[in-house]
């Protein structure tokens, strides 16, 4: 339960911290409007790949379930905040987009435990 923490810190710190840096560049017209929609897409992929990468490394072993595990929490946690606050239906697009986050944790899981048997000495 303590690495899908510290894995969860580390995914919402990087949404937070590259969301509000975007955000700034948006506010003083150094990006567009497009190229923010684009991040917007992008930024919480980088992040649960990183998030998967921090909990392979301190996975012992089966990286790719691992990292299943943790989209599939970061997915329902999404899913929850996006009908409690938004208050939208389910789309399609909520679908393809959840999968490709499932995808990038998995990901990020597997190369982080095989970045870890890497480093350990011999």
């Amino acid at each position: 339960m303590k690495k899908l923490g510290t894995s969860l810190l580390y995914t919402t710190g990087i949404i937070l911290g590259l969301t509000l840096l975007i955000t700034l560049f948006n506010y003083f017209n150094i990006l567009g409007y497009k190229v923010v929609v684009i991040f917007k897409i992008i930024i919480p992929i980088v992040a649960l790949f990183i998030g998967g990468l921090m909990l392979g490394k301190k996975s012992i072993n089966k990286g790719w379930l691992e990292g299943l595990k943790y989209g599939l929490l970061v997915i329902v946690i999404l899913s929850i905040l996006n009908y409690l606050f938004l208050k939208t239906g389910f789309k399609v697009q909520d679908l393809c987009y959840y999968l490709i986050l499932t995808i990038s944790a998995t990901f990020g899981s597997m190369v982080g435990i095989n970045y870890k048997h890497d480093e350990e000495p011999k």
